[in-house]
């Protein structure tokens, strides 16, 4: 049984910002921390765009509503209806 392909999502990291940590001459720890900064970074970058603010303006308590916004997307709506595709 074939399972289907899936697009990674645009907050994950591209094949090629992929490639580009693998071939960094970083530690596995360190490799891990850099993929989760870049993902973070483009998560941040969405949630500033929502509320039309400026990414270095946003706020942690911004940050916790929309997580918790999306959540509640994810369990009332589904996977695929929220940002996040976890």
């Amino acid at each position: 049984m074939e399972l289907p392909s899936q697009q990674p999502s645009e907050q994950f990291l591209t094949l090629e910002e992929s490639a580009k940590v693998d071939a960094a001459l970083l530690s596995l720890p360190e490799k891990f921390l850099t993929r989760l900064t870049i993902s973070s970074l483009k998560v941040l970058k969405h949630i500033a765009q929502e509320y039309d603010v400026a990414m270095e303006d946003l706020t942690s308590e911004q940050a916790i509503a929309w997580f918790e916004k999306d959540s509640k997307i994810r369990r009332e709506q589904g996977i695929e209806a929220a940002f996040l595709k976890w």
